[in-house]
């Protein structure tokens, strides 16, 4: 497994009622996606930025997904280019079940 993050950073403050907005509209599209195993919307006021967290089943699956595209749409979206970082998941804890 691999975890992903995509940081939006904005410099005049996050919207928070636009990017949950934003994650209502977009969730749908990312429900039985093959290879990703959860999506996590997130918004800190305090830092001014909107983090989606994504943990996908393989790194091939998230890199073949995070292309140059994807990319200029969702900071059409968003309004500000996120960065995107990869990063190893070492272990996960699921209570949901």
């Amino acid at each position: 497994m691999i975890g992903v993050f995509v940081t939006f950073r904005y410099e005049d403050g996050v919207d928070a009622v636009a990017v949950t907005a934003i994650a209502e509209g977009a969730r749908e599209r990312f429900e039985g996606m093959p290879g990703l195993r959860n999506k996590f919307f997130t918004v800190n006021e305090a830092r001014d930025e909107a983090v989606n967290f994504y943990v996908w089943d393989s790194a091939e699956a998230a890199h073949a997904f995070f292309t140059e595209e994807l990319v200029e749409r969702v900071t059409g979206l968003y309004g500000v280019r996120p960065t995107i970082e990869y990063v190893e998941l070492a272990a996960l804890v699921d209570n949901s079940g």
